[in-house]
């Protein structure tokens, strides 16, 4: 089987390269996808993605035993069907700060500068509140307001403000700080992901094969250049060639892993794995940062949060009339705070939920405030567990190994305290759960940060973008492996440094981008 171009990954920025490239009748496009179909029916349901997590659309990865959390080991979610993470992720469409696009460039990636990203935005983009200089309305990627917020979460932006952050309209215009609603991928109260908005129109396009369950094994490599990719689907083994180049689009995690396997990563590791070397790229796995948070909880006195998707009138309702508690991605407002003013982009994000996780007791009401590091300083690796293509990754985020990772939360736990604290929660504030009254000294936090940080699921960076005399970058700016011909990486993973917001907008221009840089295009 000969094709022009072999997309990797039917996830948010593969979904975008394949559907761009069979837009152009002449050109031959595989994509391989190790997931199936995005066809079960929570999928379009909003509340519905915390059950996604942990069964047959999720990778259900976990991380090493991380150090300086006692070393407990850390589910990682990561979307294993049509559309990847944007199938089964919270819908938050946010784009991050232009100083974190600006200082891509700054590091040697010409061509990415928020002025340079910013119309890939617009490109992609159908905002339900209509264009401006900042949003799009001709794009296949649905973006509006909540439908139908809680209380909860219209309680908190009133609290926030309250407490003295000023009310943001829009996170994604350029400035970020403030306190507001989310804006989500959403259209009339379903999810809208990158399989909706771009895989789906393109499936019927004859010069587009899309193969579902088909796990990539390894790239083809033929001396200094990539000619094609094998991958395994029901048992069998199979393989076909690019006459013009194959795009890597597997995400942050198992990007780095095809590479390794296919021999391109660093000399000695690969070595004392068995794996013949075709490129010594000691980057290739190195570089990972994801955001990571802890939780600030209160029970609710009144029965208003998502638990009450327990009652079946409401899911009645949500069937009948798109509303209610179904329509909820749980992450419906959120703030961003600058702690250091010699810092360019806020350190600090808030993410309000209006549940509370209170295992002995699923349906209880309540709800949480999540403080998360959004400008991350720790790093860590995905290495190869053997030469098994099969075997899961070692996933190793270092989390709070930076000092500065822990001050952001220490900090975090503070401000979302005070913030539950303000008048606007009288009505609804019950007892503190977590930290719990008690824990107030910072020894007590720090000790309830190493046992309870969980991840925001936004692993970036293992791919990572820069020129030739960075050591450690694996692709340039215009994603080109180096030293490899043939050869791109398009996702999350090629993020220098992690974007200071939720990363699914942003892979989905990275996407955008790639499909440009290969049909010529700006």
């Amino acid at each position: 089987m000969t094709y022009d171009y072999i997309v990797i990954g039917a996830g948010s920025a593969g979904c975008v390269v394949a559907s761009r490239l069979s837009e152009v009748a002449a050109l031959r496009v595989l994509l391989l996808e190790a997931g199936g179909p995005d066809d079960h029916p929570d999928i379009r349901v909003p509340l519905a993605w915390r059950d996604l997590r942990g069964g047959a659309l999720d990778w259900n990865y976990v991380t090493t035993p991380q150090a300086h959390c006692h070393n407990r080991s850390i589910q990682m979610p990561r979307g294993k069907v049509y559309g990847g993470s944007s199938t089964t992720n919270a819908m938050i469409y946010q784009r991050g700060s232009p100083s974190d696009y600006d200082s891509w460039a700054r590091l040697g990636n010409p061509g990415w500068a928020w002025r340079d990203v910013l119309p890939l935005f617009i490109k992609s983009q159908n905002q339900a509140r209509g264009a401006s200089a900042f949003h799009g309305v001709a794009g296949p990627l649905h973006v509006g307001d909540p439908v139908d917020p809680n209380p909860l979460s219209l309680a908190f932006v009133d609290a926030a403000q309250q407490a003295g952050l000023a009310h943001n309209r829009d996170f994604n215009d350029g400035e970020q700080t403030g306190v507001g609603l989310h804006q989500l991928t959403q259209l009339a109260g379903e999810r809208c992901s990158a399989a909706d908005a771009f895989l789906k129109p393109a499936l019927p396009r004859d010069n587009l094969t899309a193969l579902p369950f088909a796990q990539v094994t390894h790239l083809l490599i033929d001396g200094t250049r990539c000619i094609g990719a094998a991958w395994r689907k029901n048992g069998r083994n199979y393989a076909a060639r690019a006459e013009r180049e194959v795009i890597v689009c597997a995400g942050a995690l198992n990007s780095p892993q095809i590479l390794m396997l296919s021999g391109l990563g660093a000399a000695d590791e690969l070595r004392s794995l068995g794996i013949d070397v075709a490129a010594d790229l000691p980057g290739v796995g190195k570089n990972l940062q994801d955001h990571a948070r802890v939780f600030v909880s209160h029970f609710a006195r009144e029965p208003v949060s998502v638990a009450r998707s327990h009652d079946p009138a409401e899911r009645e309702r949500y069937d009948k009339q798109r509303r209610g508690v179904w329509t909820s991605n749980l992450g419906e407002a959120g703030a961003f705070i600058q702690l250091d003013p010699a810092e360019e982009i806020p350190e600090l994000q808030l993410i309000f939920l209006p549940r509370i996780d209170y295992p002995p007791d699923q349906q209880a009401h309540g709800f949480m405030l999540a403080p998360g590091v959004a400008a991350t300083k720790s790093l860590g690796s995905v290495s190869l567990r053997s030469a098994d293509p099969f075997a899961t990754p070692l996933i190793d985020p270092n989390y709070l190994a930076d000092e500065r990772d822990r001050q952001v939360l220490l900090a975090g736990i503070n401000i979302s305290r005070e913030i539950l604290a303000a008048p606007a929660f009288d009505r609804w504030r019950g007892a503190e759960y977590l930290p719990g009254e008690s824990r107030r000294s910072e020894r007590d936090l720090r000790r309830f940060i190493r046992n309870n940080l969980d991840t925001i699921f936004h692993p970036t960076g293992t791919c990572k973008m820069g020129p030739a005399d960075d050591a450690l970058a694996v692709v340039d700016a215009q994603l080109r492996v180096h030293g490899i011909d043939g050869l791109r990486v398009a996702d999350a993973s090629i993020m220098p440094a992690i974007v200071n917001a939720n990363t699914n907008a942003p892979c989905i221009m990275i996407g955008e981008k790639c499909a440009e840089l290969l049909l010529g295009v700006g």
